[in-house]
């Protein structure tokens, strides 16, 4: 979606993408947003952590007016995505983008290896600062704060050291301050850098006066450890906002790069095969998939039988077994017999590119993050400098002693610094989610942590969430006196050797119970069928039901729910095998916790309804809370349309097809056993693969934001407090910078205290 067209019919809702540079805070996202919303016809969505927009917009409004306005906010704009601007979409189809409409190209897209780029650099830049500022930052430190480190002309070494730190490695801070105060806006940084400058400012004039000689306090230390700590979290943050796009990357590194195309080779006339990239195949074409290979595109089954893995795509563990006119899915896996596909729909038209792009846009669509120390900053820094002003001129008139009124305007403005506003959500954060990593939780952000706290709807994806995801053997029914152990070693010594999920799970149950399985021969496989071999001069067959020609009634009646295969010989069936995925036994006692806790909670899977209904009988789920049969794409809109009705969503899943559903809730919850893609979409990402973890995470997400909440408290009560002492001149800038750390180690003690927290038992 690069360009629009110059003049768009008034009637379509046109809609394009745009990546922002230079957004530092939640004040600069919601400031775009306005600037962009007050166009006529416009609509916006800017999204701090991916540092995207999304705009959509009626009537002859054009993509570089869209640009044109970000840049005269202050920001930097550039389109990302194909080549023209779209009609917005309606609903969660994956089935790929309309056809752009005709008009002029516009402006250049910004590439997606371009926007990384960008980022790789922006990160690197931040973590330069860092260091530099850390290592000068040391020595200052020790000077300033340490009995006895004093040395010859010190104050002016402490000035040499601090300089380059406030002035360069500080630059990300002041030059958003300026670009907000040209807008008239003030931010987060704003609060840093007048406290900085604040501190450095008044020790300069100090150490050039010759004041510092006679005694006069210095604040280098305030303005370098300040700037460094500030820096760091930044660097943090940016590393993990990054984090947020390897999701996309990595829903494309699931199509295959190459393809076995048919065509007709020109001289003889015979049907070859020629190797192509994947992204060369059009529609119409045929391509072959041989056992172990993934199907390159969307598209229908011409010829072959097997069963293709779709764990990868779909997350469910099951084998679908496929045939000719059977519509099979890009990036499933080929697990039996050779197939030939004809290609139905490419590129950006496939189901997982569709589904790429649900979790771009869910992701997009995020709510920015109003964060409380940048909403009150908006009032508090325009409050402080009035207040600092009106006390320098009053005390002025008042002493008639200009340094007297100056010392008291630059006490407000010291303890007016934001260094332990700065350090009440990063301190508790890094404790809290350093405690979360012991304990294998992974706490993606401060923004995740006030979901948590909202959060009254859990819905838990099925297949690797409340089961193990791993097939297993539940069930052996057997006809007449057969033993049941025979018809499982007859089975075994078939299945030996396959990778089908079935078979594994078969041959495996044999292992476990310490078989002494045969061995067969004239193995052949039936695709989409089972398979058969010669066991002793027996041949035995293993598969689906039609494969026999007398079929027992008590092996036809339904045992337990799961995918049964039948055993037997000389046209009989004698056994019936049944294999399924079985509840993780921790399941329901984690499904009541979250019960107990006042949240509701659906089970989500693509599962037919007897399997998804059995599951949520095993962990006491309301049967009608139970939403099974659904696409990857239903489960996004599943998520959205609990939201549209009300409901603050939590959703915890494993595959790649619970990516979108993930980006698009409230809170996504992710187990470490799946995907890495549904990994990097959610906003927790658990190492344990038992439910309780859940409980755990949100848990101590909730314990992570009481801590912020109570730091930001103390941070904003110390300003109001002291704020009116230092106007009333009863405190001195050493005073109000003593006060000032005084504040940090408070809130950083009770940040640590997060360090002791446990699971409750």
């Amino acid at each position: 979606m690069a360009g629009a067209p110059s003049t768009t019919d008034a009637a379509e809702v046109q809609e394009v993408d745009l990546a922002i540079t230079g957004m530092t805070c939640a004040s600069c996202s919601a400031r775009v947003e306005r600037q962009l919303d007050r166009m006529d016809g416009v609509d916006a969505v800017v999204n701090l952590a991916t540092e995207r927009a999304t705009v959509r917009w009626t009537g002859p409004v054009t993509v570089e007016d869209l640009l044109e306005t970000v840049r005269h906010t202050g920001y930097g704009a550039e389109v990302v995505g194909g080549s023209a601007a779209e009609p917005a979409r309606t609903g969660s189809d994956p089935e790929g983008p309309s056809d752009a409409p005709a008009g002029d190209a516009g402006p250049p897209e910004q590439p997606a290896a371009e926007v990384g780029s960008h980022q790789v650099a922006h990160q690197e830049d931040l973590r330069r600062r860092a260091v530099v500022a850390a290592a000068l930052t040391a020595p200052v430190v020790v000077l300033a704060m340490v009995p006895g480190a004093d040395i010859p002309a010190e104050p002016w070494v402490q000035l040499l050291l601090s300089t380059p730190v406030v002035a360069w490695a500080g630059q990300p801070f002041h030059r958003a301050a300026v670009l907000a105060a040209r807008h008239g806006a003030s931010t987060m940084d704003t609060l840093v850098s007048i406290g900085v400058l604040a501190s450095y400012l008044w020790s300069l004039v100090t150490v050039v006066s010759g004041a510092a000689a006679d005694g006069g306090h210095l604040w280098f230390e305030t303005a370098t450890v300040v700037t460094t700590f500030l820096l760091v979290g930044r660097w943090l943050e940016a590393r993990a906002t990054d984090r947020t796009r390897d999701a996309l990357r990595g829903l494309l590194e699931l199509a295959p790069t190459e393809a076995s195309v048919l065509g007709t080779d020109t001289e003889s006339g015979a049907t070859v095969e020629r190797r192509v990239p994947a992204s060369e195949i059009g529609v119409g074409q045929r391509f072959v998939v041989r056992p172990g290979e993934k199907v390159a595109t969307d598209g229908v089954v011409r010829d072959g039988r097997s069963a293709l893995d779709t764990s990868l795509v779909t997350g469910e563990s099951q084998p679908v077994e496929v045939s000719p006119g059977t519509e099979v899915t890009g990036g499933t896996v080929n697990t039996t017999g050779r197939l030939v596909v004809e290609a139905t729909r490419v590129g950006a038209d496939t189901t997982l590119a569709g589904i790429t792009r649900l979790v771009e846009r869910a992701q997009t669509r995020k709510a920015p993050v109003q964060r409380l120390a940048d909403r009150v900053s908006a009032v508090f820094v325009p409050v402080v400098l009035v207040i600092a002003a009106a006390t320098f001129a009053v005390w002025w008139i008042v002493s008639g002693e200009p340094a007297r009124a100056l010392e008291v305007a630059v006490s407000v403005l010291v303890i007016a610094c934001p260094c332990a506003l700065g350090l009440a959500t990063p301190t508790a954060l890094l404790v809290g989610t350093g405690r979360g990593a012991r304990l294998g939780i992974l706490i993606k952000g401060a923004d995740v942590l006030e979901d948590t706290r909202r959060v009254n709807t859990m819905v838990l994806d099925k297949t690797g969430t409340v089961t193990t995801g791993r097939m297993s053997l539940v069930e052996v029914r057997t006809a007449g006196r057969l033993p049941k152990d025979q018809a499982l070693r007859a089975a075994a010594a078939v299945e030996h050797g396959s990778e089908h999920p079935v078979a594994r799970a078969v041959t495996e149950a044999a292992t476990a119970r310490a078989l002494d399985v045969p061995t067969a021969t004239d193995f052949e496989a039936l695709p989409g069928s089972g398979a058969k071999a010669r066991i002793k001069g027996t041949e035995v067959t293993v598969g689906r039901a039609e494969l026999f020609q007398d079929l027992p009634r008590e092996l036809a009646r339904p045992g337990a729910e799961g995918t049964t295969v039948w055993v037997g010989w000389g046209g009989r069936a004698h056994a019936a095998l049944t294999v399924a995925d079985t509840v993780r036994r921790s399941s329901g006692r984690a499904v009541r916790e979250l019960t107990d806790d006042g949240l509701v909670v659906y089970l989500l899977t693509g599962d037919h309804d007897r399997a998804a209904l059995a599951v949520a009988r095993d962990v006491d789920i309301h049967a009608g809370r139970v939403i099974a049969d659904v696409r990857p794409e239903d489960k996004y809109a599943v998520i959205a349309d609990l939201q549209e009705r009300g409901r603050v969503v939590a959703m915890v899943g494993d595959g790649v097809n619970d990516a979108a559903a993930l980006a698009q809730a409230d809170l996504g919850i992710a187990m470490g056993s799946g995907t890495d893609v549904a990994a990097d979409a959610a906003d927790i990402v658990l190492m344990r693969s038992e439910l309780p973890a859940v409980v755990d995470a949100m848990m101590l997400s909730r314990a992570t934001l009481r801590t912020i909440r109570q730091n930001l408290v103390w941070a904003f009560g110390y300003n109001v407090a002291a704020i009116p002492l230092a106007v009333a001149g009863m405190l001195s800038p050493m005073v109000a910078g003593a006060a000032m750390a005084l504040s940090s180690v408070l809130v950083v003690t009770n940040s640590l205290r997060l360090r002791r927290w446990r699971p409750e038992a």
